[in-house]
């Protein structure tokens, strides 16, 4: 499959910002609940399509569409909702980076590519049982690991410690915490400390 480099929608042509980092922004904009849905689906279309493509309101809709479907590199959705993600691309870039470095002599910070190319990179990062796995790779593992099949307890417990160093703490949001959780933020907050 060919990497996009323009959408189409009622005659009109629309640039892809199609470098990785702007996927990376359009997806941490995709996952900020702190912007309304209207919000964050033009800041989406904005940010991949450039500031014109926000003229045409009636190309809204579709851009959307399009979008969403750019970022999964032209793959339908996968229901992930009860899996728990092991990886960020914000926080884990520095992993992400080293990986790509020692697999494919490739430097991020100097280098321009596409979002599809990256991702198929992505992919195919080194990951081995037997050892010869990249550094994301192997934090990607750790967080999966299901500790209850490790059996020696010294291990076992080697292994949480080292799974809560790299995991993803999710910020937490008032539906997230109990009434009691936060009556007692309130009552924290009245003190003034």
């Amino acid at each position: 499959m060919n990497c996009p480099e323009y959408v189409e929608v009622n005659g009109r042509k629309y640039k892809i910002n199609t470098d990785f980092r702007v996927a990376i922004k359009c997806n941490e904009i995709a996952e900020d609940k702190d912007i309304n849905d209207l919000k964050r689906g033009l800041a989406v279309i904005c940010t991949l399509f450039g500031k014109d493509s926000i003229n045409h309101r009636e190309d809204y809709e579709k851009l959307l569409e399009l979008a969403k479907k750019y970022l999964l590199c032209g793959k339908e959705a996968e229901d992930t909702q009860d899996k728990e993600p092991d990886m960020d691309f914000v926080k884990d870039m520095d992993y992400i980076e080293a990986s790509f470095m020692s697999d494919f002599h490739i430097d991020l910070e100097n280098t321009q590519m596409h979002w599809w190319k990256f991702m198929k990179l992505m992919n195919g990062l080194s990951n081995s049982e037997f050892g010869n796995c990249c550094v994301l790779n192997n934090i990607r593992n750790l967080r999966n690991l299901d500790l209850n099949t490790i059996q020696d307890s010294k291990t076992r417990e080697q292994l949480r410690k080292a799974k809560e160093q790299v995991s993803l703490h999710k910020e937490k949001t008032d539906e997230d915490f109990t009434d009691e959780e936060l009556a007692n933020m309130d009552a924290f907050d009245e003190t003034g400390l």
